[in-house]
C-alpha cells in the first residue's frame, strides 16, 4: 500500500437489519473534494451486490422503525453551503421508496435518530447555540463574539471545540405529521444530555448526564428520566462512574455500559455491561454489574442487543473486537462466560440484530479489510459460522498488502507479551520501526491498520506492541502504568521489539521508533533513555511536558493526575522535554495546529529545545487538524503525512544499507 492508495479505501462503517432488509453505511476518502463520501446501500442477505439506497453521498447513521416502515437517517450538506445546509441534519424516508424528508433545522447539526417503539416519533440530541455564537448572527463574525465566561475544567473538547456554549439537549419530532417541528424534552445551560432511549409505553425517554446535572465538575454520569412531551429530569439510576448507550427492555429494567471509579481518578477503567430497575416516581435505582471488572473490557458501540440467547455486546479481547453474549445473571460473568458470536480475530466496529429471524449483522475489520459486512444466525446450541458478504477492500488488496504475524513471548521480568509484526517482501534483513500507540489505553488490533501497510510496503519491518498499560488484557493490566509511565510499559515495547529482532529477516542495527500521543511521550522516553537502541526517532502530537500539559489539554486537568500523580517535581520527572538533552538522533516533532488534547505548545517546547541544543531536528506543522489527524483528518493532509514520514525514514533509516541517512 503506498501513500496515495488512502483513495482506494473504501469500507462499511454501520448496518441496520429488520426482517430482510439490510442497509450498509460506507464511507471512503475523496480526492476531489478533500473529505470523506459514502451513503446508504441495500445488501441483499443472500450476498448479492451493493445497490444505493438513497443518492446522497453524505448519508450515515441509519435506522429501520421497530414496524419497518421507515428509515430514519442524517443527511450532510454540500462544503460549500453554510450554517445548518452544511450541517447534518434529521431524514425519513419509507422503506417502499420515496423522497426523503427533511424533519430537522438544527443550527449546529443533530444527533443520531432513536426510534419511539410504536415508529412514530424520532428521538435525537443536538447541540443548541448560545444567541449569537456561531454564525447563528450573520451580523457577528466569529472572531467579534462575546467573550466566554469559564467556570470549570470541562470547558472544550478536541474535535469539538468550546462546549459550554452549545450544550447538547433533548428532542423529539413527530415523523408522520408533515408539519411538526422538532420539539425540545429536556436540556439546560449547565449539562449535556447524551444517549436517550425510550421506555416500552414510549410516554418517557431515558438519557445520560452529568451528575447532579452538573451542578459541579464531576466526571460521573447517571441515568435520568423525563416525559416524553417534555419535563422537568428526575435521577432514576445512580450509577458507579459513568453510563453509555442505555436501552429500556419490555420488563422495565435498563441496560447500560459503564466504568467504576471515584473522585475524578477514571483512567485505564474497564467498561461493563450494568442492570438497574427503573424506578417508581421519587425514587432512585442503584445499578448491577453484569460482566467482569478485571476480564472483560465492553466497547461502547451501540447499546446492547437483547435476544433469545443473552444480551449481546462487542467487547475488547487481546487486539480482538469479539461480539460476546452476556447471560442475565445478576452475578459478574468473567470473559470466558460470554459465549463468542462469529470470528475472534476480527474487529467489530458496527452491530445489529433482528429478533425475528435470529440473524446478526456486523460490521468486521481484518487485517486484509478496512470494514466489510459479516452476517450469522443466532441458535440455542451456538451462532452460526458468520459469512462475509461484501468485498469493499477489494481495490486496496488490488494495491499489495504486507503480511501480519502475531507476536507473544515473555519479557525480562516474566510479563507476557503479545502484538504484531508486518513484514515487508523478500528476505531482508529488513530495517525496523517500533511503532507504538496511543492512549495508553488503547491497543493495536487485528484489525486493519493502514499506517503499517504504507510503511512496510516502503521497506521496513514494522513491529506493533501492545505493552502494560493496553486495553483488552485485564483492567490490572491497563492500569500497570498508573504511576509507572516509562518503566513497565518501556520494558515490554523493549521486549516485544527484541522477540522480533530475534528473526534473521529484520536488522537489529537499523531501528527506528515512532508514535503518536502516548506513543509520541514514549518516542521522546525512549530516545532519551534508550537511545542506544534506535537510529531516529518520530514524534507525533506528544506529551512532552506535563507541567503545561496539565494545564493546556482539553482532558490535562485529569488526565496528569490519573496517570502522574500531583506532584510537580514527578510531572517534570516523567517529561520527555526534562531529559531532552540526552535525545543525541535524529528527531521529528510532528503536531497538528488545532490539536487540542496534546496542544501545540507541547510540540514547540520540544522542537525549540532540541534545536537549540544543536539535536539534528525539524518540526512539521498540520494547519486546521486537530489530534486525530492520522486517523480522521482531511484525506490531502493523510496522504502527505505519509509521504513524510517515508521521507524522514528514506534519510536516517534507509531501505539500502549505507543510503543517505
Amino acid at each position: 500500500m503506498r501513500p496515495d492508495d488512502l483513495y482506494r479505501l473504501r469500507s462499511a462503517r454501520g448496518v441496520t437489519l429488520r426482517e430482510d432488509l439490510l442497509i450498509v453505511a460506507t464511507v471512503r476518502p475523496d480526492r476531489e473534494e478533500n473529505s470523506y463520501l459514502g451513503g446508504l446501500h441495500r445488501l441483499p442477505l443472500d450476498g448479492g451486490p451493493l445497490t444505493p439506497w438513497t443518492e446522497s453521498e453524505r448519508d450515515q447513521a441509519a435506522s429501520i422503525s421497530p414496524d419497518g416502515r421507515w428509515i430514519a437517517f442524517l443527511r450532510s450538506g454540500d462544503p460549500s453551503t453554510r450554517g445548518w445546509e452544511k450541517a447534518p441534519q434529521l431524514y425519513v424516508m419509507p422503506v417502499g421508496g420515496g423522497e426523503p424528508r427533511r424533519l430537522t433545522q438544527a443550527p449546529l447539526g443533530a444527533g443520531a435518530p432513536v426510534w419511539s417503539p410504536d415508529s412514530t416519533r424520532l428521538a435525537f440530541t443536538a447541540r443548541v447555540p448560545e444567541p449569537g455564537r456561531y454564525g447563528t448572527d450573520e451580523d457577528v463574525a466569529p472572531d467579534e463574539e462575546a467573550p466566554r465566561r469559564i467556570t470549570t475544567f470541562q470547558y472544550r473538547l478536541d474535535n469539538v471545540g468550546f462546549v459550554l456554549d452549545r450544550r447538547h439537549r433533548l428532542f423529539t419530532v413527530d415523523v408522520e405529521d408533515r408539519a411538526a417541528e422538532a420539539r425540545e424534552v429536556a436540556g439546560g445551560d449547565s449539562f449535556d444530555v447524551r444517549d436517550p432511549a425510550w421506555t416500552p409505553d414510549g410516554r418517557r425517554l431515558v438519557f445520560a448526564a452529568q451528575r447532579d446535572l452538573n451542578a459541579r465538575d464531576t466526571l460521573h454520569h447517571d441515568l435520568y428520566l423525563v416525559p416524553a412531551e417534555g419535563g422537568e429530569p428526575q435521577l432514576a439510576v445512580r450509577s458507579k462512574g459513568n453510563v453509555h448507550l442505555p436501552v429500556v427492555g419490555e420488563d422495565g429494567g435498563v441496560h447500560y455500559y459503564g466504568t467504576e471509579f471515584q473522585g475524578f481518578d477514571s483512567v485505564a477503567r474497564n467498561t461493563g455491561l450494568w442492570h438497574a430497575e427503573l424506578p417508581a416516581a421519587g425514587e432512585v435505582s442503584a445499578p448491577t454489574r453484569l460482566t467482569d471488572r478485571e476480564t472483560v473490557d465492553v466497547q461502547g458501540l451501540r447499546p446492547a442487543v437483547p435476544t433469545s440467547e443473552g444480551l449481546l455486546v462487542a467487547v475488547r479481547v487481546q487486539g480482538s473486537v469479539q461480539l460476546r453474549l452476556v447471560p442475565p445473571d445478576p452475578a459478574p460473568t468473567p470473559l470466558e462466560g460470554l459465549r463468542l458470536v462469529g470470528d475472534a480475530e476480527q474487529v467489530v466496529t458496527d452491530f445489529d440484530h433482528c429478533p425475528a429471524s435470529g440473524l446478526v449483522a456486523a460490521v468486521v475489520s481484518t487485517t486484509e479489510r478496512p470494514g466489510e459486512v459479516a452476517v450469522l444466525r443466532l441458535t440455542e446450541d451456538a451462532p452460526e459460522p458468520q459469512r462475509v458478504l461484501t468485498d469493499l477492500g477489494a481495490g486496496i488488496g488490488e494495491s499489495g498488502l504486507a503480511a501480519v504475524e502475531e507476536l507473544r513471548g515473555t519479557g525480562e521480568d516474566g510479563y507476557p507479551l503479545h502484538g504484531w509484526l508486518v513484514l515487508p517482501e523478500g528476505p531482508g534483513p529488513h530495517p525496523v520501526l517500533l511503532v507504538i500507540h496511543g492512549g495508553p489505553f488503547q491497543h493495536y488490533t487485528w484489525g486493519f491498520f493502514d499506517e503499517a501497510q504504507v510503511y512496510a510496503s516502503a521497506g521496513y519491518a514494522v513491529v506493533l506492541p501492545n505493552p502494560r498499560g493496553s486495553a483488552g488484557y485485564g483492567e490490572s493490566h491497563g492500569r500497570a502504568v498508573v504511576g509507572a509511565m516509562g518503566t513497565v510499559d518501556a520494558v515490554d515495547l523493549l521486549g516485544l521489539l527484541d522477540l522480533a529482532l530475534a528473526r534473521p529477516e529484520l536488522d537489529e542495527r537499523r531501528v527506528g521508533v515512532m508514535g503518536g500521543s502516548y506513543g509520541g511521550f514514549m518516542t521522546g522516553w525512549l530516545a532519551a533513555h534508550h537511545g542506544e537502541r534506535f537510529t531516529a526517532a518520530w514524534s507525533e502530537r506528544a506529551v512532552n511536558a506535563w507541567d503545561s500539559f496539565h494545564g493546556s489539554s482539553d482532558i490535562g486537568w485529569m488526565f496528569t493526575h490519573g496517570y502522574i500523580g500531583t506532584d510537580p517535581v514527578v510531572w517534570r520527572e516523567k517529561s520527555p522535554l526534562h531529559h531532552a538533552d540526552r535525545i543525541t538522533m535524529p528527531f521529528a516533532v510532528v503536531h497538528s495546529e488545532q490539536d487540542w488534547r496534546c496542544p501545540l505548545e507541547q510540540a514547540q517546547r520540544m522542537f525549540v529545545t532540541l534545536l537549540a541544543q544543536g539535536t539534528e531536528t525539524e518540526f512539521l506543522l498540520f494547519p486546521g487538524e486537530g489530534h486525530e489527524l492520522s486517523r480522521s483528518g482531511r484525506p490531502r493532509h493523510r496522504v502527505q503525512r505519509f509521504e513524510a514520514v517515508l521521507d524522514w525514514w528514506g534519510r536516517w533509516l534507509p531501505v539500502t544499507p549505507g543510503g543517505t541517512g
